[in-house]
């Protein structure tokens, strides 16, 4: 068994906490920021332009992780005392609101900037998506929270600020199967740097999401009123995302192969192509 006890604060000095799930959200985004800004220099996109999309990622993913966990999970609590979702410093985020609010954030910035569309920007910003979803996972080990199912496993945790019962380290379950979805995402763009339109936003959803039906087993009840449940809220709020993924992918397939597109400023690693 594997004793787990890390303090969730990185480093606390005063009335200054740094957090470790705050740490690897930021580290998810930075990482993020600088493949969309490779994927710019390819494409010979101005990224100039395209770099305030960080700021409205950023805050959809806040906003709209911390709405769905209050819509989806707790309604009525949060109905009677609504100041209580500004509190976002408690805890409570839900990834899938965080991908609602995502989707609308690059809706609002396709609408200001035109020149880039709707879909290119999502296909793009899928590529870093799935390695953003595995920091945050890893930043949910650090607080020692979304625990596991007992189970007596080798690889079982124990986390000891919660109790003393080895579980499935279902969180680490998920970080990889999203660090494998981000390879397949940078190998099948590196292949083709102007992919079928969908084709990676698809992709990164049905994946994503069949793979949260799926890990759910491995995961104790978030709520209560979950228990009785043949599926649990996370499984019922996935299927949704997982159709759509499907239908997009489908969708892309069947669409006429595009041409690669050019790259002005060298490949993907940044190294200029060698001309025959």
């Amino acid at each position: 068994m594997i004793h787990w006890n890390v303090d969730p604060n990185l480093v606390e000095f005063g009335f200054l906490r740094i957090r470790w799930y705050g740490m690897m959200f930021l580290t998810g985004f930075t990482i993020g920021y600088f493949i969309i800004r490779r994927v710019c220099l390819r494409e010979g996109k101005n990224f100039e332009r395209l770099e305030n999309l960080l700021i409205y990622l950023v805050a959809g993913t806040a906003i709209g992780a911390r709405l769905g966990h209050c819509l989806f999970y707790e309604p009525e609590f949060y109905f009677s005392h609504p100041l209580e979702i500004l509190k976002i410093w408690e805890g409570g985020l839900a990834s899938h609101g965080g991908t609602i609010g995502v989707v609308f954030a690059i809706w609002l910035y396709s609408r200001r900037y035109p020149e880039f569309g709707l879909i290119w920007i999502l296909d793009r910003v899928s590529i870093p998506v799935p390695l953003v979803a595995a920091f945050i996972r890893i930043g949910n080990v650090m607080n020692s929270e979304i625990l596991g199912r007992p189970s007596d496993v080798p690889w079982a945790f124990i986390f000891e600020r919660v109790d003393k019962v080895p579980r499935h380290p279902a969180q680490l379950y998920e970080s990889l199967a999203y660090l494998v979805l981000f390879i397949i995402n940078m190998v099948l763009y590196r292949r083709n740097p102007n992919p079928r339109p969908g084709l990676l936003l698809g992709l990164t959803l049905a994946w994503i999401f069949a793979w949260r039906i799926a890990i759910e087993v491995f995961k104790e009840n978030q709520e209560p009123f979950e228990a009785g449940m043949f599926l649990n809220m996370g499984q019922l709020l996935s299927l949704p995302f997982v159709a759509v993924g499907l239908f997009l992918v489908v969708r892309a397939l069947r669409a006429p192969v595009a041409g690669p597109a050019p790259a002005t400023s060298g490949n993907f690693s940044g190294k200029k192509r060698k001309r025959n």
